[in-house]
């Protein structure tokens, strides 16, 4: 084998990388070859390329991620190739989820910080979860009374979500472009629904044949939520009347 030669090195390097299991760095590579014999980084540079090339139309793929280098499956086939395993992907909380997110773009921050922006209590079992799974650690402590700790993402937080760097994260200008638009605070001027306009024209239009009187205004949004309220006034919400029956029942039931 030709180590001077980017396609024999192409085939050692992935060679490596299916043996590792998890993403190696170049200087990890550059060691495991002795001096005499060690590739110029040209060469390792261009056989990377070559490597990543040959993945083209396969199901794996050539990654580099925070640490590092790793072949992995593309997510093309993940929703089939997670059935290998019986136990179901973790889930996580939504208030894991925000705290992560909160780290992640405004690190370093300390625990008050986070609480101060979701405005609730961080729960401990958050940090203790995110620290176990290497996800965030201890940077440092802020300089204020209590000296709280700092918390950063990790590199393995950045090989779990496919990201060489934390740049790779998405802009949050994109993130709030995803959040549902906001409710109108007039809610006179929203527009009505199409099929509630078309019901509303059509109990108009009974009315004028029957000669209830003057045709009625334009229905807007706000009478008709007004309507709803009045139809859900008289639903009932509870039962304790007919607890109060069961109580009944039990007493004559007992000698």
């Amino acid at each position: 084998m030709n180590l001077n030669e980017p396609r024999d090195l192409a085939s050692l390097i992935e060679a490596f990388l299916l043996a590792s299991g998890k993403p190696q760095s170049l200087e990890r590579l550059f060691e495991l070859f002795e001096e005499a014999e060690r590739p110029a980084p040209a060469v390792f540079k261009k056989a990377l390329e070559v490597l990543g090339k040959s993945c083209n139309g396969r199901a794996f793929e050539l990654k580099e991620v925070a640490s590092g280098y790793r072949l992995q499956i593309r997510e093309d086939f993940a929703p089939w190739v997670g059935r290998l395993w019986e136990e179901r992907p973790q889930r996580y909380s939504r208030a894991l989820l925000e705290t992560m997110a909160l780290i992640a773009y405004r690190q370093p921050i300390t625990r008050g910080e986070i609480e101060d922006v979701r405005g609730v209590a961080v729960n401990s079992n958050i940090i203790k979860t995110l620290m176990e799974r290497e996800w965030i650690r201890i940077v440092g402590y802020r300089e204020v009374p209590g000296r709280p700790a700092m918390f950063a993402t990790t590199k393995a937080f950045l090989d779990h979500f496919n990201l060489k760097s934390l740049d790779e994260l998405p802009p949050l200008a994109e993130l709030r472009e995803m959040e549902p638009e906001p409710v109108l605070d007039d809610l006179d001027d929203a527009p009505v629904p199409a099929h509630l306009q078309a019901l509303a024209d059509a109990s108009l239009g009974e009315g004028e044949l029957e000669g209830e009187g003057e045709p009625k205004e334009e229905t807007s949004f706000r009478s008709l939520l007004v309507e709803l309220d009045a139809m859900e006034e008289g639903l009932k919400i509870d039962f304790d009347d007919l607890r109060e029956e069961e109580d009944v029942v039990e007493d004559e039931d007992k000698p």
